[in-house]
């Protein structure tokens, strides 16, 4: 897949194309959907498909106290868009500049003139170009007047339960209550968070279960809600490990920093005393939600926990029931 990070990337005379819009955070099952149909469309008419993201997000530079944490970061991103079958994604700088073009501007100079479509694939919601003044029919006539045949999807959602529409919002909401099983469903693949291993409290070393504590920071993904997870560490070299996943502030120590900490899970080739990941960029996918983050009577209770947890992952990501 071909990837631009700015319209004057486009080599003269691409195209002709499919071509579609939207910000794709999460690439959840409806985006899917979509890119599927152009996809679909481009190959049946020997053209190519094309869709048009954009970096940073809109509203993180027009009204950034409004914007949403984001599913997915720019890379991730481009691998599940790439995932899909496109012939290539254009990544436009989204600024104020860009953000004050007309919708026949837009519409003119990155799909016409840029990309050469020849089909336009688009919501029923669709809203572009200044003040968001773009819309449907805005594109309809455009496309009568410019050449181009505009394709309109409906929403897509579970079948049979209009109200559970796929959406990026509706991920987000999933995540903010935990539940990590039902971000998945919608997204078509595990809810991931990939940051860097950074130093900690090391108390789970103290008390036997050391963890890998991720920078939460510079993280790309939205952090789920607290809780004790079951959830995959993958590390750069592609080694795919068991995790046993807490995220909060330790509420047993009176702690006041939010954390991220993966403890892998002992018996798997290479996890042991020598298991070193500082410093590492990983990649955490959550499975399952285990428990809420409680606060616990004493270090002893905690570690009873503790192992109940590490028991219960073992049965979910490895099979191995408790003995």
């Amino acid at each position: 897949m071909q990837r631009w990070e700015d319209l004057s990337d486009v080599e003269p005379g691409f195209g002709p194309s499919v071509v579609t819009i939207g910000n794709f955070d999460g690439v959840h099952r409806g985006h899917a959907a979509v890119l599927g149909e152009v996809v679909g469309l481009a190959r049946s008419r020997g053209l190519r498909s094309v869709a048009v993201t954009f970096d940073p997000h809109p509203l993180q530079v027009l009204h950034p106290e409004r914007a949403p944490g984001l599913l997915t970061g720019l890379e991730r991103r481009l691998d599940l868009l790439a995932a899909t079958g496109l012939d290539a994604v254009l990544v436009m700088p989204f600024t104020r500049e860009l953000a004050d073009w007309s919708p026949e501007r837009f519409v003119e100079d990155v799909f016409v003139t840029g990309l050469g479509a020849q089909v336009v694939v688009v919501g029923h919601d669709v809203r572009f170009g200044r003040g968001n003044a773009g819309d449907l029919s805005t594109m309809q006539e455009l496309g009568d007047r410019l050449g181009f045949e505009v394709v309109v999807l409906q929403d897509l959602g579970d079948e049979g339960r209009v109200v559970h529409r796929w959406s990026s919002t509706a991920v987000r909401e999933a995540l903010a209550d935990g539940d990590v099983q039902r971000a998945a469903e919608m997204l078509g693949h595990p809810h991931r968070v990939t940051s860097t291993i950074v130093h900690g409290d090391h108390r789970g070393r103290e008390l036997g279960y050391p963890t890998a504590n991720l920078d939460t920071a510079h993280a790309q993904g939205l952090v789920p809600a607290d809780g004790v997870y079951a959830g995959w560490l993958t590390r750069p070299s592609g080694q795919r490990l068991a995790a046993a996943v807490s995220i909060g502030t330790n509420p047993t120590f009176d702690g006041q920093r939010r954390q991220l900490e993966a403890y892998c899970l002992p018996g798997q080739p290479g996890v042991g005393p020598e298991l070193d990941l500082y410093g590492e960029r990983v990649d955490l996918d959550f499975v399952a939600h285990l428990r809420p983050t409680l606060r616990f009577e004493g270090i002893e209770v905690l570690v009873q926990q503790m192992e109940r947890d590490v028991a219960r992952c073992r049965e979910l990501l490895l099979g191995e029931a408790a003995h």
